[in-house]
């Protein structure tokens, strides 16, 4: 099924403007929604819980700020084009363990994403941040709202039932492997210590790849994106195309934020790239010391995993 906004949300991170989403329509012209009113739409913090700008690295005083760029400094280090391949052989298998959507969920609370300078604390509070907010501006989206809550479950890689991944091998923000990496990407000059950075098969603006191939033909770095996007994928969910693509490329910042990479993308990624920037104003923005109510909204969230997902996903 493809999804098209006609007045997508363009997200910026000062939201100085913001665009709000008058309709959306199926492919077929079925309207599908109306915003909510002005008085009732989600508002975007300019601060995070910690009183500063969202993703902002620059504070090199901050002991956070410190982990966090020493993080990418190994992650840009070991995400290489091989890399990659290996852990998708191996992660492709869907082997490590069969369980449902929501004992996934409740996984993620043994996980804290250490890549994050706006977010200390598990993460199955900030899927339902972002899905509530989501739900109150988009009611009738339903697959937005379930995207919103499993967008991140690939996080449980870190779990030692997973293979207890490195977190610079799950988490952090994702950039396509086997090209030159773009300078946009946060902290690019560790990458001068990647192997593949002078590798002239892999170091121009193509590399491996072609003008408009698609980003589904593109390798992007091994994370908790691609995990996910692979075990929603080979179990057969019915998400649309637009929810697939968020879920694979949500931590894709160079992309979304900078406007890097475009070459790449096919005309599918490019409508399914308006998505992503609804998306990413609530997954971002919707980081907060404000808890849901987990047993509250559970019925409702149960209802439409069931409706997009088999009871039992191989991982």
């Amino acid at each position: 099924m493809t999804i098209s906004v006609e007045n997508p949300v363009f997200v910026h991170e000062d939201f100085t403007t913001q665009k709000k989403t008058e309709e959306l329509q199926l492919d077929n012209g079925v309207l599908m929604t109306k915003k909510s009113s002005d008085d009732d739409v989600f508002l975007a913090p300019e601060m995070n819980a910690f009183g500063r700008q969202f993703r902002n690295y620059e504070d090199t005083n901050s002991e956070r700020q410190k982990s966090v760029e020493e993080f990418y400094k190994t992650q840009h280090h070991n995400q290489t084009l091989d890399f990659v391949k290996k852990m998708r052989e191996e992660y492709g298998k869907l082997d490590k363990k069969v369980m449902n959507i929501w004992e996934c969920c409740e996984l993620l609370n043994e996980v804290v994403d250490e890549s994050d300078p706006d977010l200390d604390e598990p993460q199955i509070q900030h899927l339902l941040q972002s899905a509530e907010a989501i739900r109150k501006d988009y009611p009738n989206e339903d697959w937005l709202h379930l995207t919103a809550l499993i967008h991140d479950l690939g996080k449980v890689l870190t779990l030692p039932q997973f293979g207890g991944l490195p977190q610079w091998a799950v988490v952090g923000d994702t950039f396509p492997v086997g090209c030159a990496f773009d300078e946009s990407n946060v902290h690019h000059k560790y990458f001068m210590e990647n192997p593949d950075f002078n590798n002239p098969n892999y170091n121009t603006k193509t590399g491996i790849y072609s003008e408009g191939c698609g980003l589904e033909n593109v390798s992007m770095s091994w994370g908790h994106d691609d995990y996910m996007y692979m075990v929603a994928k080979e179990n057969g969910s019915t998400l649309p195309s637009p929810g697939l693509f968020i879920i694979r490329y949500h931590s894709f910042y160079p992309l979304h934020k900078a406007g890097a990479y475009t070459h790449l993308m096919n005309e599918e990624d490019k409508e399914n790239l308006k998505w992503l920037h609804v998306f990413n104003k609530y997954d971002l923005y919707s980081k907060s010391k404000v808890h849901v109510d987990v047993e509250k909204v559970k019925p409702y969230y149960m209802s439409i995993i069931k409706k997009y997902f088999p009871e039992n996903l191989r991982w």
